[in-house]
């Protein structure tokens, strides 16, 4: 396999600060790897043998609790870091992480972390950045869980996706990968069946369009207003 190129993650948080001979020594101990659709990138309570960096494609992070339900707990996005268990002082992964589309992952020896964190102070610091921010999203969204009403829970989730991922579209802004309505049930804790009813509520209101593993914003001023409990109920 051909030496990786820098131009593959100069531009990205994780990397910034990094000098360009410190990138090149970086991606010496590389891999390139392709992630087919629906295949995982790692498993839940698998040894954490590798952390990796999405290049390109969709990644779902999910929980199995012990009842066996299944939990969305976050989408990754190109440029974000994944898999990252040293950081978290573990040696198996907390979750899978589950390609949404084709996917291209670039992987490290998950030893070599706290060795990057050590040698390069920034790559440290732009981790555990990504990692506060994470763990605040959670928090987030376990309050919305223990206090909001199922809609207002789903009008967030589908509001933090637009701004995760959202692409403009004629008819408002569309989330831009794959998505069910079975998969915004398991980020929000609720049924398949309310979030249909949901769905179809709100494409009669015009606040989005959906079809088949597919939503788009129409309103999302609108949806931002029932996010907040603002909006009238006509």
């Amino acid at each position: 396999m051909g030496r990786l190129d820098r131009s593959l993650i100069n531009s990205l948080p994780l990397f910034a600060g990094i000098a360009p001979a410190d990138l090149d020594k970086i991606l010496e101990s590389a891999t390139s790897r392709r992630i087919a659709k629906d295949g995982f990138v790692f498993e839940q309570g698998g040894e954490a043998t590798s952390f990796f960096v999405l290049l390109d494609g969709r990644v779902r992070v999910v929980k199995t609790t012990p009842d066996g339900q299944q939990v969305i707990v976050r989408y990754i996005v190109p440029g974000e870091v994944l898999g990252i268990a040293q950081a978290l002082g573990r040696n198996t992964y907390p979750a899978s992480a589950i390609a949404v589309v084709d996917c291209v992952v670039l992987a490290w020896p998950g030893r070599q972390w706290p060795e990057f964190a050590a040698a390069f102070p920034s790559f440290g610091t732009n981790t555990y950045k990504m990692i506060g921010q994470r763990l605040d999203d959670v928090q987030t969204q376990v309050v919305e869980m223990a206090t909001e009403q199922v809609e207002r829970r789903v009008a967030h989730a589908l509001l933090r996706l637009t701004q995760q991922t959202g692409k403009k579209s004629s008819e408002g802004i569309l989330i831009d990968f794959p998505i069910s309505r079975q998969d915004i049930a398991e980020m929000t804790g609720t049924t398949l069946h309310t979030v249909s009813r949901l769905l179809t509520a709100w494409e009669q209101k015009g606040l989005v369009k959906s079809a088949r593993q597919q939503v788009t914003i129409v309103a999302p001023h609108r949806l931002l207003l029932l996010a907040e409990g603002r909006l009238d109920k006509d």
